[in-house]
């Protein structure tokens, strides 16, 4: 069974059609840059333009970087001021004309790695933290998934863990790997503290360089790289569609 995903990103909207069965992608993904300035409107004739390069009319999931309840935006912190209280299910429903099912983005790739990675089979509490223009948080007991943690919002040092620890900030600073493995031991030192996760899955389009950063990480928790990479919030958006409508 195929069903589109969509993943609304800080800095690219990607949507791919996704086969269930095994959680691969039916074909390539299509990526456009998100627009600026990154309001409703824009962002959404973007979304619009992946449905119609895959010529889909089915059921769609679609990931959103921030607070989604029942299908409307609460928070978006790394796009337009105006995202919040725009019902983007209902939205996009009607823009494609399709079935939509939205959710906080993390959550989506967490559902991936829950059903097809580096989570598949782990009882107990999981926590995915995708690394990127943010931080995201995804948090599953049993399988089952808390919608809308927002764990990169604690504060550490006075910043919140995602201006200290995101991919964007190694980035803009320049760090190092190790240097930035010591941010990121923080982040997992503080969310431990909180949630004794039996496993951390960490995701993001960094996570497909791994090797480059998880040896330095000294924290107590068991860590593990995302298997489906920065494909995961597609896939899980998919997945999302499928078993999650209520979101």
């Amino acid at each position: 069974m195929e069903t589109l995903g969509i993943d609304i990103g800080g800095s690219g909207v990607k949507g791919a059609l996704v086969e269930l069965d095994t959680g691969e992608l039916a074909a390539d993904r299509m990526r456009i840059p998100t627009p600026q300035p990154a309001t409703p409107e824009n962002v959404l004739q973007a979304v619009v333009k992946i449905v119609e390069h895959f010529a889909w009319d089915g059921p769609i999931g679609c990931g959103f970087p921030g607070v989604v309840r029942h299908g409307r935006v609460h928070t978006a912190a790394n796009l337009a001021a105006s995202w919040p209280g725009i019902d983007l299910r209902a939205e996009l429903s009607a823009a494609t004309a399709s079935p939509v099912t939205a959710l906080n983005d993390a959550d989506a790739a967490g559902l991936a790695e829950i059903r097809y990675g580096a989570g598949r089979g782990r009882r107990g509490v999981v926590l995915m933290l995708t690394l990127g223009t943010g931080i995201g948080s995804a948090l599953f007991i049993d399988g089952r998934l808390v919608p809308n943690t927002e764990f990169g919002h604690l504060e550490i040092r006075g910043k919140t863990a995602e201006a200290r620890a995101s991919d964007r900030t190694r980035e803009s600073k320049a760090l190092g790997w190790k240097d930035w493995a010591k941010r990121l031991d923080e982040v997992l030192d503080r969310t431990g503290l909180h949630l004794w996760p039996d496993l951390v899955i960490l995701g993001g389009g960094v996570s497909k360089k791994h090797e480059k950063f998880i040896p330095y990480l000294q924290t107590s928790l068991e860590v593990v790289p995302a298997e489906l990479r920065n494909q995961a919030g597609i896939v899980g958006a998919a997945l999302a569609a499928q078993e999650l409508s209520e979101l």
